[in-house]
């Protein structure tokens, strides 16, 4: 029997304990793309170790876990210009949008944030577009 969606479940039940554990103690909301933006823009020099730890983590987790898991954290493609061209748009989009998919949609929509709701939803179909678009019309992924 095949049970992939477990692994979604999984992490999505992680990432949703990573942000109530951050709001808990930090009191802010947990979003990849600022915190990641603030160390790069050099507009959180104050919390540069608070923020470096986050992202170390987010590194670090994956490297560590995935001896234990037996397979591919991904399934989507091994290319790596693929990769770090989607990583770029990512995180271009991530910026226009002021938030990530943790940002708005994970504290956002826990938060019945009508911003967080909205940007979910175009997240959403952008993914899904995205998806139909370069794996079932062009093949790339």
């Amino acid at each position: 029997m095949h049970i992939d969606w477990i692994w979604g479940l999984a992490g999505g039940l992680i990432i949703g304990c990573a942000a109530a554990l951050y709001l808990l103690v930090n009191g802010r909301i947990m979003g990849a793309s600022g915190i990641l933006g603030g160390l790069v823009d050099g507009t959180a020099r104050n919390l540069a170790a608070e923020r470096l730890s986050f992202i170390a983590g987010l590194v670090a987790v994956p490297v560590v876990a995935a001896p234990f898991l037996g397979h591919d954290i991904t399934h989507l493609t091994s290319n790596p210009l693929v990769l770090i061209v989607s990583g770029l748009l990512v995180g271009v989009g991530t910026r226009l949008a002021n938030g990530c998919t943790s940002g708005h949609g994970v504290c956002g929509m826990s938060r019945f944030s009508f911003r967080g709701m909205v940007a979910t939803v175009f997240y959403l179909l952008g993914g899904g577009i995205v998806v139909l678009v370069f794996r079932h019309l062009l093949g790339v992924i």
